[in-house]
């Protein structure tokens, strides 16, 4: 039976909404399969704190959104159960054709409550690992044996880059033919039309003939802010003219400006605060260079926005960010935590304009296609049909 013209019903699950990579991830599919016509429900737990909403002013076709508050993103045993019980009755008043989980917590709970309520096509996306090298041992080991238990319960499981499929299988959380690389849409072409604006600098407070350094990360812990100051300090013994420009808002923004203050930098420093995804683009496009130095990360989003911008990126050689930061063509990775490497290669590439402009053009040339946000969801709407075309194949007792 050929299902390529079946409207499909989905429901996608998330932890929260709060502005970031895998919540703009999970809407934007939303987005290109409501406009091919398929029904598409989005379940969500609470988004509370200073990183922002962003359900909040999006341009989308309307959609149902559904706010559970047991998803809780911290464990917690009596909420994570009452979130599995709420889940598998709305999945089974709703009869879905697809449930598709995003994050960790969501992905455990939302795939055991799909595949129990008897969900046809039950699929999970890894946009980052819960387990990683700066968790404790013990966190580590729970998250794996919950991710190989959740890893059961579903049909396919995709991931924003190879390293977090390398990861997973070297961790035996299951098969590598289980996995599939979507890689991580966005606007990228409303990126790359964004240009140096003199009345935006003048806003964010940065000299007109100053060099930027830019970071486009939420103010939070392992997102890589303890190692900025040290490499900012380098970087401005040798270019004082040299400012920074945070794009971003979290629970360490106290703590930043502290230490900011404490080096006597602070008039360097410049913080933009929780923009609307839709305006990151225009602010990047005030920087000659992107700062990514996160420990953890699935595939880094501010990296191919800055390159769809024009400008190169230095990043940490981790997770996925080498897949995108191609040493010495779109930018420079460097040994995690190395600030005099990052120091070292920054002010390489400051002061040879024609450097930097070749790596902006390169990394725009390898990121505008690659990574739209159609190409995404057109992948994902193909295997969605191919997935539920398959079930449906099946003997009933099979299914």
């Amino acid at each position: 039976m050929n299902l390529q013209n079946k409207k499909l019903n989905t429901c996608h699950v998330i932890t929260r909404m709060i502005v970031g990579g895998a919540q703009e991830n999970t809407l934007l599919t939303l987005r290109g399969h409501l406009e091919k016509g398929h029904d598409a429900v989005l379940v969500t737990g609470p988004s509370p704190g200073r990183e922002g909403e962003l359900l909040k002013n999006v341009d989308m076709p309307p959609f149902e959104i559904n706010v559970f508050p047991e998803l809780v993103r911290e464990l917690s045993p009596w909420n994570d159960l009452k979130a599995f019980f709420r889940l598998r009755r709305f999945f089974r008043e709703r009869k879905f054709d697809v449930v598709h989980t995003h994050s960790s917590k969501a992905g455990i709970i939302g795939r055991l409550a799909a595949r129990s309520a008897g969900v046809p096509v039950v699929v999970h996306t890894v946009h980052g690992q819960a387990f990683h090298p700066n968790e404790k041992a013990w966190k580590n080991r729970l998250y794996i044996f919950l991710e190989r238990f959740a890893a059961k319960y579903c049909d396919r499981i995709y991931a924003v880059a190879q390293a977090m499929i390398d990861q997973c299988v070297d961790a035996k959380v299951a098969p590598g033919e289980k996995y599939q690389v979507v890689y991580s849409g966005m606007d990228t072409a409303r990126f790359s039309s964004c240009v140096r604006s003199q009345e935006l600098r003048s806003k964010l407070g940065i000299p007109d003939d100053a060099k930027v350094i830019a970071t486009v990360a939420r103010l939070f812990p392992l997102k890589g802010y303890e190692y900025v100051i040290p490499a900012a300090k380098k970087v401005l013994a040798q270019a004082e003219n040299t400012h920074f420009l945070f794009i971003g808002d979290g629970p360490m923004y106290d703590e930043l400006h502290a230490a900011l203050e404490q080096e006597n930098i602070a008039d360097k420093f410049h913080f933009a605060g929780l923009i609307s995804p839709d305006r990151v683009g225009d602010h990047l496009a005030q920087a000659d260079l992107l700062w990514h130095l996160s420990l953890r990360e699935g595939l880094p989003r501010a990296v191919v926005q800055a390159l769809a911008v024009g400008i190169p990126a230095i990043g940490f050689a981790l997770d996925g960010t080498p897949e995108v930061v191609i040493n010495g063509q779109t930018g420079y990775v460097t040994a995690p935590e190395d600030v005099d490497d990052v120091a070292e290669k920054t002010l390489k590439i400051l002061a040879d304009s024609e450097l930097a402009a070749g790596m902006g053009r390169n990394g725009r040339e390898k990121v505008v296609a690659q990574f739209d946000w159609h190409r995404m969801a057109d992948i994902l709407e193909s295997e969605y049909l191919r997935l539920v075309q398959e079930k449906n194949s099946l003997p009933e007792a099979q299914r």
